[in-house]
């Protein structure tokens, strides 16, 4: 028992224990930066798992990059109510890849989406993606808000707040936010901490503005972290020093 207390001591203190994962589907397209790769899909459950493991609560949206851009199709013409439902569509494919993928690594997971389709996911219920949570399952939400107009950006800021996450962990393949490209720009100024009001009147493209308000309304921290940076997603758990962290100040 004494080697037990003690080891539980030993372990990394959480910052926040329940989150909410936000993912850009080209985290799933591999190097040809489209379609799902297997293989990048088992390399995104690894970190997903990592953090699962260390005692974190789960929750993720996904976004569909990787498959369908409204704005392509509305380039073309497309009605934008038809854009944003073949993305929310594309979204669920990218939740059942991803949950693939975590299964087949020992990770319970559910998905569950906006528009229901239930011979494929559960269908978005706060308080059952709360008792999944609480019984250690991974909760994949799939479907954006189930309306247009909205981003997923937007769709993981609201069920963050749904789901009582205590922070909005948003992993791209940036470091944080900058004041410009880093990649186009290699001066480009790194931002450690920001306000929200910094944030919107910096328009950072990193994340949504109305994600960004919304989170501002109701006091939920957001970091903005690289996904593929070692150790990037258990040290933002953890509270330490990673990526750009969004607050009141």
């Amino acid at each position: 028992m004494d080697e037990i207390i003690a080891a539980t001591q030993a372990m990394p203190r959480l910052r926040y224990r329940r989150v909410l994962l936000k993912l850009g589907g080209e985290a799933l397209a591999g190097r040809q930066g489209f379609g799902i790769d297997p293989h990048e899909a088992g390399e995104v459950a690894a970190k997903v798992r990592e953090i699962k493991e260390a005692g974190v609560e789960v929750a993720l949206v996904l976004g569909a990059g990787n498959l369908w851009r409204g704005t392509d199709g509305l380039a073309h013409g497309m009605d934008r109510v038809t854009a944003d439902h073949m993305g929310m569509l594309a979204t669920v494919m990218n939740a059942l890849a991803l949950r693939d993928a975590l299964e087949r690594q020992g990770v319970v997971t559910r998905v569950q989406t906006a528009i229901e389709m239930r011979s494929v996911a559960e269908p978005y219920i706060r308080g059952r993606a709360i008792r999944h949570l609480e019984k250690g399952r991974v909760v994949i939400i799939g479907a954006g808000t189930g309306n247009p107009f909205f981003t997923t950006d937007t769709a993981a800021a609201l069920r963050a707040m749904e789901i009582d996450a205590e922070v909005l962990i948003k992993a791209t393949k940036v470091d944080g936010v900058y004041d410009s490209d880093p990649v186009s720009n290699p001066n480009a100024r790194f931002f450690g901490r920001l306000t929200y009001l910094e944030a919107l009147a910096m328009r950072v493209g990193v994340i949504d503005g109305t994600a960004i308000t919304l989170c501002m309304e109701n006091d939920l921290p957001i970091i903005v972290v690289n996904l593929w940076k070692p150790n990037s997603l258990i040290t933002a758990v953890r509270g330490g020093e990673v990526g750009t962290l969004i607050t009141h100040g």
